[in-house]
């Protein structure tokens, strides 16, 4: 049974490991082969760079375990590159960096992991490794592929050209895995040296090469390859298959993950249902199950969205199609001052804004970076999918294909939004050149799924506790404003309370008191604070055809944009039941204080616009502070896109309402 490191290991036993290479050579899930779920996720000090970290025991012989930090370094064509990623990769081997938590000191080791199938291109990484005098292991991955395609290369050769120790294997299938480690139980410093020059490197690689590398067989052209290139890297039929591929992805998305999403709904309402039998009514049972329980089920409900979106873009970055489809988008986002780089992050904020603007540490240029995250939120989220489907069906009632087309338009607002902003900030605060996006074809090859579902772990507890914690917090204040202070029964309530009293059906007693009940909380929502704050805004929306209690569902939503339908539910039905057909049908023939209807036809629309384009998140705005470098980023992004939401839904209202709609 291996030991643990509080009993048989020291500080000073205790060793780094730090993990180099070229990007799409397969490091990432070399490395979570080694760690598995033991990895965590942290940063760079003072930088957006993601690091991969590890505590692993790695075995020199089975009764021998060393207790080792495995760090995840970025992918790098270059250790002299002028880019942040090259320069975070050389302070690490300097040991003047480490990632948040760790203590920075020259690492103990250094893995390379290079691509069996690409040899020459990764043998600059090489040679300038074995120039840092570390001690040394070269990881050869991806030698399944290599010999499918008839490519031998001889590790014993390879190992006495370089001076260290060299291992073939495969991450996907595991291959060497368990040579590689026992070799880094013995890494040492290669006794071999090679050019510090550039030009000396590239005579250096071709020599490697020609020793170490020879197919057994005369190598086809890889038609298959090539045509697929060229049909997914075509301007028209590459983006007509990134559309194709795209519109799958998300209809699987929605499709597969109603499940676990009504699952999850049903577990947490008997949870709450389990809990509030137990607490004794009063302000506590309140906390617990409208506060707490509520916020994290609010939160949870959408983790099967997010999870599945990684899950499926990690398949495809697998696959090597990903690289594909960002130099097909490169073409289209240019213009508006984004680069390829936008892809990922862009298309996941279509789940959800905060993974979105996380994903962007990956864009190396710091203003495509800061730009991609201030636009991220315009992307239709999942959370305003409830908003979308009650206003696109109080506007065509009974019309799906009106419906559809709406909500579609939405979606395309959200995007044209987007690029408008890019395209603005670039020009003014944002300006200077972008930097060309440097783009390697990975092979073609089956994407590992192990290493997917690590990556989607990884990813949703992230979310969970970044976006998790924060909502739960605002859910809690959320329902202290809407709870208090406690109004008591109005005379109307009373009054039908004591007809209920009176008669004998226990139907129409029921439904009675069901009336009192809906007048009582109406008359609670109107007088708690959160309704008073709502009587105090709504001059400032009147002009956008929103009345008192429109404005409680529009400053609630600045907390989480899917608390909308069900603080509506609750202004206008007395009820949060918002699966209820009647209730949904309660909002959408709701009246206001004259009586006339909330939702108009000018209304719905002015609501629409407001939604699509509005800054309605609390966490994605924290998270942009954190990921942008400060608060001013993100009270720029709240500022502009409420601005921008605003005069949108004016100019749709009072069109609306000048060309005689109701």
């Amino acid at each position: 049974m291996p030991t643990t490191s509080s009993d048989s290991q020291t500080a000073s036993t205790r060793r780094t490991i730090a993990v180099l290479g070229n990007p799409n050579v397969g490091k990432t899930t070399l490395f979570n082969r080694i760690a598995g779920i033991r990895a965590k996720t942290s940063n760079f000090p003072g930088t957006t760079q993601e690091a991969r970290v590890a505590h692993v025991e790695l075995n020199a012989s089975p009764d021998d375990p060393i207790e080792s930090i495995l760090i995840d370094l970025p992918g790098i064509y270059s250790l002299d590159l002028d880019l942040s990623e090259s320069k975070i990769c050389a302070d690490v081997l300097a040991g003047t960096a480490a990632p948040v938590g760790e203590e920075a000191h020259t690492p103990d080791a250094l893995l390379v992991v290079i691509d069996a199938t690409n040899l020459m291109r990764n043998l600059t990484i090489v040679g300038e490794s074995i120039a840092k005098r570390l001690p040394t292991v070269v990881a050869v991955n991806m030698i399944d592929a290599a010999r499918r395609r008839g490519i031998y290369i001889d590790a014993a050769k390879f190992a006495e050209c370089l001076g260290c120790s060299v291992v073939l294997c495969s991450a996907r299938t595991g291959e060497g895995v368990d040579e590689l480690t026992a070799a880094l139980s013995h890494a040492k410093i290669p006794d071999r040296s090679a050019p510090t020059d550039q030009s000396g490197i590239e005579r250096w690689s071709e020599d490697v090469y020609a020793l170490v590398s020879m197919p057994t067989e005369h190598l086809a052209d890889d038609t298959l390859t090539d045509r697929l290139d060229r049909a997914f890297t075509h301007p028209v039929l590459g983006m007509l298959s990134f559309v194709a591929i795209m519109t799958g992805l998300f209809w699987m998305i929605f499709k597969l993950a109603s499940y676990p999403m009504d699952w999850i709904d049903l577990w947490f309402g008997a949870v709450g249902s389990w809990a509030g039998s137990l607490i004794p009514p009063g302000a506590i049972h309140d906390l617990m199950v409208d506060g707490v329980i509520a916020g994290v089920g609010g939160t949870v409900i959408f983790l099967p969205q997010i999870c599945l979106l990684f899950f499926l873009l990690a398949l495809l970055e697998g696959s090597g199609y990903l690289a594909r489809a960002a130099f097909v988008i490169d073409r289209a986002l240019r213009p508006f001052g984004l680069s390829g780089h936008a892809f990922v992050p862009l298309l996941s904020s279509h789940a959800c804004a905060i993974p979105g603007i996380m994903a962007a540490r990956a864009i190396p240029d710091k203003r495509d970076r800061l730009a991609t995250i201030l636009v991220a939120p315009f992307m239709s989220c999942t959370a305003r999918i409830p908003v979308y489907v009650l206003l696109t069906t109080i506007l065509f009632p009974y019309r799906p294909l009106y419906q559809a087309l709406a909500f579609t338009m939405c979606y395309a607002l959200g995007i044209f939004a987007g690029l408008f902003t890019s395209l603005l900030f670039r020009r003014t605060i944002l300006r200077g050149k972008s930097r060309p996006m440097a783009l390697e074809l990975p092979s073609y090859r089956l994407p590992d799924l192990k290493s997917a579902l690590l990556l989607t772990f990884d990813r949703g507890m992230v979310f969970l506790k970044k976006a998790g914690t924060l909502i739960l917090a605002i859910s809690i204040v959320l329902w202290w404003l809407g709870a208090y202070p406690h109004s008591g029964p109005t005379d109307a309530a009373i009054e039908l309370r004591a007809q209920a009293e009176a008669l004998v059906d226990p139907e129409q007693a029921e439904t009675l008191l069901a009336q009192a009940d809906s007048l009582d909380t109406r008359n609670a929502a109107a007088n708690s604070f959160l309704g008073r704050i709502g009587g105090t805004f709504q001059p400032m929306f009147a002009p956008l055809g929103y009345d008192r209690q429109l404005t409680v569902g529009v400053l609630a939503s600045f907390a989480a944009r899917e608390v909308f339908v069900s603080t509506m539910a609750v202004q206008v039905a007395g009820s949060d039941d918002v699966e209820d057909d009647t209730v949904l049908e309660s909002i959408a023939n709701a009246t206001n204080d004259d009586g006339s209807r909330i939702f108009t036809y000018a209304t719905s629309w002015s609501l629409l616009f407001f939604y699509v384009l509005a800054s309605l998140c609390l966490p994605t705005l924290v998270v942009t502070a954190k990921e942008a470098g400060g608060w001013k980023w993100a009270t720029l992004q709240l500022g502009w896109m409420s601005l921008l939401a605003y005069t949108s839904a004016l100019a749709a209202y009072q069109f609306i309402i000048a060309a005689g709609g109701s």
